[in-house]
Order: C-alpha cells, then structure tokens, then sequence
C-alpha cells in the first residue's frame, strides 16, 4: 500500500503541474450545469437533482475515460514507463497508484457541479443521502475506469483521444444523460437499459433520491464491468508482452 500512495502522488503532482488536465476534467460537467439544468430545471426540486445526479455521472464518465484512456496512453510513450516496469515490485502498485489518482481527480471533476446545484439551483439532498451518494460515485467509476485502461494500453496517444472522444458522448446520450429518468425520446429508452451510463445513473438516482433502478440496467452494469475487466486485462498483457519480447 506505502507503494500504492507513492505511484498516486507522483500521478497526482504530473496532473497538477499541467492544470489544464484537471480543469477539462470538470469544464464539460460544469458547462452543462450552467446552460442546460440551472435555467430548464433549476426552479424544480426533484428535476434538479435528478439532473445533478446525471451531470455527475458525466464529471465521472469525462474524468475516468479520458484520464486512463489519454493518460495511459502518453504514459506508454516516455522512458520512464518502460523503466518501472522493470522494477522488482511489479505492476500492482503503479496500477493501484494510478487508480487511486484517478478517484481523487474524479471527485476533485464533481465539486464544481455540486457547487453550481447547492447555489443555483433547488436540487436539496439529505446528509446521509450525499454519503451514499459518494460511495455510488466510487462504484461507478470502475467500469469507465476500466474502459479507460483498456483504450490506454490498447492505442497509440494520437488514436486513443480520438476514441475516447468517439465512445465518451454516444455512451452520454444513449445512456440518457441528458434528460430525466422518463424524459428521454423513445428509442434512448430502448437502448439506454443496455449501455453502462444508464446504470451508473440510475445507481446514484437511487443514492439520493427515491428512485428504483431497473434491474435490467443493474445487471447490464455488471456485465459491463465483467467485459471491460477482461478487455482492460488483455490490452495490458498484449503491451507488456509487446515491450519484453
């Protein structure tokens, strides 16, 4: 674990040295509070923290895909990785390290979303509903982590940025992102139950309001991981396979 902490301060000071990275991260979210839910659902209570919820599953989806899939990606590129790789504690501490930077640059991505809600918008939570909502923000990233990783040891830097933008918004739009649990156009309601954002969403739905999630969603999200895992995991063998033969 000491291991775990140093590979994520070093990710940690990479990422605040270039500002930008950390700033990108949240501008989308954050954007999308401003112009879409603080003047279309800002004055009503459930919708406005229904739209936070999906806004934050946003902050997530933009903070995880685009942190491991680019990051990883350039990251494969510099001396030093090919150099750690030799080291004889091997890849458990570096992947934990950078998981745990990625957690931290996830919720540091939320925090101007939640802001823009407490201040601009009737969207009210209780205390023990924004602790569960939280932990759902931990168990959510992990399948868009893991897509993250499996596009960062799958491609090149200039092709990977290309991807995760590819992927990143019909993944948003699919999964319903953009509009209240049954608000979406029909044919997103068709697909969205399928699509990992729908369930990440419909997991912090049911954090911090009373909503039910569908089980289908549920079990989508489940198998979502199981792929992503078994993609992430292969594309990572491949590349060190690639490096050493």
């Amino acid at each position: 674990m000491p291991l775990a902490l140093v590979h994520a301060r070093y990710h940690l000071l990479e990422i605040i040295r270039v500002p930008v990275a950390v700033v990108g991260s949240a501008f989308f979210p954050a954007a999308s509070m401003l112009f879409f839910v603080v003047p279309f659902a800002g004055d009503d209570p459930a919708g406005a923290t229904y739209a936070t919820a999906a806004m934050v599953t946003f902050a997530v989806m933009t903070a995880n895909i685009f942190q491991y899939g680019v990051g990883v990606s350039e990251d494969r590129d510099q001396p030093w990785n090919p150099y750690t790789r030799t080291l004889p504690t091997g890849p458990a501490p570096r992947l934990a390290g950078r998981i745990l930077a990625g957690v931290v640059l996830t919720y540091v991505s939320m925090i101007p979303v939640v802001v823009i809600a407490a201040v601009a918008t009737e969207a009210r939570v209780s205390a023990v509903q924004f602790l569960l909502g939280l932990g759902a923000v931990a168990v959510v990233s992990v399948p868009f982590t893991l897509l993250g990783l499996a596009i960062g040891y799958s491609l090149p830097s200039k092709a990977a940025i290309v991807v995760a933008q590819v992927i990143f918004f019909p993944l948003a739009f699919g999964g319903g992102l953009l509009s209240g649990p049954d608000d979406a156009p029909g044919f997103i309601k068709a697909i969205a139950p399928y699509l990992p954002t729908r369930g990440a969403v419909e997991l912090i739905w049911a954090a911090v309001t009373d909503f039910r999630p569908d089980t289908r969603a549920l079990v989508m999200l489940l198998v979502w991981v199981l792929v992503l895992a078994a993609l992430a995991g292969w594309a990572y063998r491949r590349d060190e396979g690639r490096r050493f033969s």
